[in-house]
Formats: structure tokens, C-alpha cells, sequence
């Protein structure tokens, strides 16, 4: 019984921070909002025996990629104004999208492989079972072409992140070997021919 109320505390936390990271108008709102979500998704998977999982959540989405998002967000400055001058512009194929994506997890959810039949209550384990040697054999075994899709994904989206902070970064240093070598004298010197001054005594 604890259990259930725990699951639902929890599930109403996740339901209620997913939305706000959608409809949040300000994005280091959103990326908050987001970090709440993440610990609210840990505690449903501690509640199903899941602690690697949990405690990786948290640790690296919450304590690494969550920080980096925030520095992401503030080093791109992001217009305001410009965003919201365009939503009305987007706003016909955000509904078409939507649209698309409520009927798409309808069609999922209400088939037959999310049906009560398939799925039993946890059961308690053996205190020697390890849950992070099973999901590390089911990884490299049954879904390694899987796993290493994924970190293909995660590197394309790295070099991303990387090219948009440098594209807008104020502060660039770089030179232009070919400014340099057609300088001129004229261009970077310039003599100032002035009297000198005498002191009256």
C-alpha cells in the first residue's frame, strides 16, 4: 500500500515536470523543470528494484548532462522575442505534429503488448542478486548494435551542441592567414608629424 502512494506521488511529480518543461516559456525554467522530472523518474525505478539505473540517472543526467545543458542554454543567448514572434508562423504544424504523436502513443499503449496479463507484481530478490551485472550482460549481449547506435547518436549530438556554441561566440580570436599576408604598411602605421614645444623661462 505505501508502495502505491509512493508510485503515485512520484508519477504525478514526473507528469506534472514533463509538462512544464514543454509549455515553460523561459528555458532555464524548462531545464529545471526537466532536472525534477529526472528525479522523479529515478524514485519510480528504485520502487522497481532498479537502483544502477536510478542512481545513474541521477548521477550523470542530473549531475553532469543537466549542468551542461544550463551553460548550453545561457552561452546561446537565446532571443526571446524572435521565438515568440514565430510561433503563430509554426503554430499549424506544431498541431499536425501533436496530433501525430498523441495518436502514434495511443496506437501503442492500447495494443496488446502493454496488457496487464503480461506483467506481474516485482518480486522480492536475493540480497546477492546484482542488477548491474544483468544489465550489463543484456547490453553487450542481446542489445549491443542497439547500445552502439545510441553512442553514435550522443557523439552527432556533442559535435552539435559544439558547432552552435561556436557559431554564435562572441569572443573569436581567430586570424585570417590571408589578411596577413596582403597588409600593408599604410594600413597598420601611420606617421604624425608635430611641432615640439619649447618651455618659456
Amino acid at each position: 500500500m505505501i508502495e502505491h502512494i509512493v508510485f503515485y506521488i512520484f508519477g504525478g511529480m514526473l507528469i506534472f515536470s514533463a509538462t512544464m518543461v514543454v509549455v515553460s516559456r523561459n528555458p532555464i525554467h524548462a531545464t529545471l523543470y526537466l532536472i525534477l522530472s529526472f528525479f522523479a523518474s529515478s524514485a519510480i525505478w528504485l520502487l522497481l528494484h532498479a537502483e544502477f539505473l536510478a542512481i545513474t540517472l541521477v548521477l550523470v543526467y542530473v549531475g553532469a548532462v543537466m549542468v551542461l545543458f544550463v551553460f548550453v542554454v545561457m552561452m546561446l543567448d537565446i532571443n526571446q522575442v524572435s521565438v515568440k514572434e514565430g510561433f503563430i508562423h509554426y503554430l499549424p504544424a506544431g498541431i499536425i505534429v501533436a496530433v501525430l504523436m498523441v495518436t502514434a502513443m495511443g496506437l501503442v499503449v492500447g495494443s496488446d503488448y502493454f496488457l496487464s496479463e503480461r506483467y506481474t507484481a516485482t518480486q522480492q530478490l536475493d540480497p546477492n542478486y546484482s542488477n548491474t551485472r544483468e544489465l550489463g550482460i543484456a547490453i553487450y549481449t542481446k542489445y549491443l548494435y542497439q547500445f552502439e547506435i545510441a553512442g553514435a547518436i550522443l557523439l552527432v549530438a556533442i559535435i552539435a551542441a559544439i558547432t552552435l556554441s561556436m557559431s554564435k561566440l562572441k569572443i573569436n580570436k581567430s586570424i585570417n592567414p590571408n589578411k596577413q599576408v596582403y597588409v600593408k604598411k599604410q594600413d597598420r602605421l601611420r606617421v604624425i608629424k608635430m611641432q615640439s614645444e619649447t618651455r618659456e623661462k
